[in-house]
């Protein structure tokens, strides 16, 4: 069985890849239910509940060192089909794995890669989204202000906290730029990078040639079928429905699919607020070819 990560920071685009290959891997006559997604033969790489029952321990009780070091061992038990982690399958395609990962890709206390490793995966889709779009939707998401949003992203610390009342472990983030940088220059799995703004420009193109990266042979048919029913439309609609699972965290639920636009920032943030976040970002906005205000010619008056 072949696995791979689908690895981002929030808010960049991860579930709507895992919606798209869960839908070309269905290859049913109906969009799959969002709902359905983690339990596809995928899974979320810090599920608290798979965690404590593979792992028999309480997660809630430990460290989030503790449990960065226990980690490789859950992520070998899934890829010896632990959990029931068996793979998609679909026809006369190959047993694939994909699991959702927001850590950056890091060491533990002990010196071991976190997601490499006997437990590791054959690579990783790693997902960038412009960090001016980000910024917005994570505070949307956690309920937050955006000027929290911003200090968040920039913070070289950054995590998600073992909370134990969460559905997830703790994970540690990273700043956006390291948290981008950890995955695209590690060297223990190859990587294939997509950028959110042409999964939205050029959505059967990046579908192909993720399935290509992941040893999934896919006629044009099936991945036109994908396409389809993975629209926003299409997920907003199932969201409204029955609401979605893995917004289900906090107290208050919020929209998951919220807008899912490319450039949407420039109606939702000050001019003082883009500046903060390009003097920290910048560098690996350039990199990534997301172009910075602040290198914009100055209006001739």
């Amino acid at each position: 069985m072949k696995s791979f990560w689908i690895a981002s920071y929030p808010k960049s685009g991860n579930t709507w890849m895992r919606i798209l290959l869960g839908n070309l891997l269905a290859a049913d006559s109906a969009p799959v239910r969002i709902n359905a997604i983690p339990h596809m033969g995928g899974s979320l790489a810090a599920s608290r509940e798979v965690f404590d029952e593979l792992l028999l321990i309480e997660s809630g009780a430990l460290t989030q060192d503790e449990i960065d070091c226990l980690r490789p061992r859950l992520h070998e038990e899934l890829a010896r089909g632990g959990g029931g982690g068996a793979g998609y399958g679909a026809g006369d395609l190959p047993a694939v794995r994909f699991a959702k990962v927001h850590d950056a890709y890091t060491l533990t206390a002990k010196g071991e890669p976190l997601l490499a490793g006997a437990g590791g995966a054959d690579g990783a889709i790693v997902i960038v989204r412009d960090p001016r779009d980000v910024v917005p939707s994570l505070a949307h998401q956690r309920g937050i202000p955006i000027d929290e949003a911003i200090e968040f992203m920039a913070a070289p610390r950054a995590a998600f906290d073992n909370n134990r009342r969460a559905t997830h472990v703790g994970q540690r983030l990273l700043a956006w730029h390291l948290h981008v940088a950890s995955w695209l220059e590690q060297r223990d799995i190859p990587v294939h990078l997509v950028r959110y703004e042409d999964m939205l420009s050029d959505t059967r193109g990046v579908l192909l040639r993720a399935a290509e990266f992941s040893g999934i042979e896919a006629i044009e048919e099936a991945i036109d079928r994908a396409v389809r029913f993975s629209e926003f439309a299409e997920l907003r609609r199932q969201e409204q429905q029955e609401g979605f699972s893995e917004s289900m965290l906090a107290a208050e639920y919020r929209t998951f699919f919220r807008r899912g636009e490319a450039g949407a920032w420039r109606d939702e943030l000050t001019t003082e607020q883009v500046a903060r976040i390009e003097a920290v970002q910048g560098a690996m906005m350039r990199c990534l070819g997301y172009e910075l205000c602040s290198a914009r010619e100055p209006a001739e008056a």
